[in-house]
């Protein structure tokens, strides 16, 4: 199933992924560190959901209090409710 997020807080403005008997496919983030966000993509393809979202939460870039990898758990977080 293909889901679309919009984060909060952070560079990016939306987060598309797609999630197939729990693991993740196809993750791309709009805005933000374009390199740092490709890598984390590459990272988590195929990966389980809840172990990745358990790694990125709560994450932090410089003074902000989230992430692009927080928010991204977040969506995750917000799919598995």
């Amino acid at each position: 199933m293909h889901y679309s997020y919009n984060p909060q807080g952070v560079c990016s403005v939306k987060i598309d992924f797609d999630i197939e008997e729990g693991k993740i496919h196809n993750l791309k983030f709009v805005g933000g560190c374009n390199g740092n966000l490709k890598a984390i993509g590459k990272l988590v393809e195929g990966k389980d959901s809840k172990e990745i979202a358990n790694i990125l939460r709560g994450n932090t870039c410089g003074m902000r209090n989230t992430s692009c990898a927080d928010q991204f758990a977040k969506a995750l977080d917000k799919i598995e409710s």
